[in-house]
Formats: structure tokens, sequence, C-alpha cells
């Protein structure tokens, strides 16, 4: 296994993203391989983040913004509320990561082209080493690309320049 981050970053698996007309591209083995992730993140006493969107779509409190409760969320992980697509912007992330000394992030969740690829771009102009394992982020279809191409584009704009691709 390839030596973990400080903290793994669970960006937006909230109801209201992951279920429009359909579920979003591959939930289910989704859940089920951050969920292992999640495992060895805390085999290995690292710290795991959720971060959680709020916006006139995802009210807090409501049932479209609560977490996934497929995700394996213990009552001791940080969960970090946001109103833009960067998790760091305006939000206690940062602050988190600093208390609990964390240096290394990886990244996962939703959606590709909108909080996933943001917060990569800052955090990696913050200095963040960063991972992601392939395939661990998730969109819907377009008109012009499907949520499998989009993914695949945006991983491979990230690997090397803004992150490594495990």
């Amino acid at each position: 296994m390839p030596k973990l981050s400080d903290a793994l970053l669970v960006i937006d698996l909230q109801k209201g993203v992951c279920f429009k007309e359909l579920p979003i591209h591959h939930l289910d083995e989704l859940i089920s391989n951050i969920n292992q992730r999640i495992v060895d993140y805390r085999q290995a006493n690292k710290t795991v983040v959720f971060i959680q969107h709020c916006d006139e779509e995802l009210i807090p409190h409501t049932e479209s913004w609560e977490l996934l409760t497929e995700l394996a969320i213990a009552t001791t992980d940080p969960i970090i509320q946001k109103n833009h697509a960067n998790a760091f912007y305006h939000t206690k992330l940062q602050a988190t990561l600093t208390e609990k000394d964390c240096h290394s992030l990886e990244v996962c969740g939703a959606q590709t082209e909108y909080c996933i690829d943001t917060t990569i771009k800052f955090a990696h102009g913050l200095g963040y080493p960063l991972t992601m394992k392939k395939n661990f982020s998730t969109t819907y279809d377009h008109s012009f690309l499907s949520a499998a191409d989009t993914i695949a584009f945006y991983e491979k704009i990230w690997n090397k320049r803004f992150l490594q691709l495990l």
C-alpha cells in the first residue's frame, strides 16, 4: 500500500449532490472504495475530514445537505461546512489541518470538475503535497462529455502537476 497522507479529505458526498435524476457516476463503487480508504487512515491513526457544501439547494439540516449514510463517519471526524467550491475558502479547514498537524492531503469525493478540482488546485497553491487514488472522484454525464471521460480528463491534468495519482 502506498504511504498515506496526513489527512484524507472526503468532499461533498451528500444526498443532494449524489442523487439527482439518477445517482452520480459509479457511486456504489466509490463509497465502497472510500470507506476502505477511511479504514486504512483510521488503522494508521491518521485524520479523516469530511467536507459538506451548503447553498440554496443544500440547506443545512435538510435531507439533501446530509452526508451519505453509507459513509464510515466517526463521531470524532471533523466535518467542515463550506459554501464555495474551494473547501479552504472562509472555512475552518486550514485551522483544523494545522491543529491536527496535517501537512499532506489525499482528496476524494464529488464533483470532479467543481469542488474537487478547485480544492486540489487551491491546496496545491498552499503548498500541500497531494494524492488521489485513481477514480476516487465522481460527477455526472454532461451533454458534451461523459462522467467517466470528465474524471479521466481531470485526472490527466492533476497527475504530476497538482497531485500524485495513486
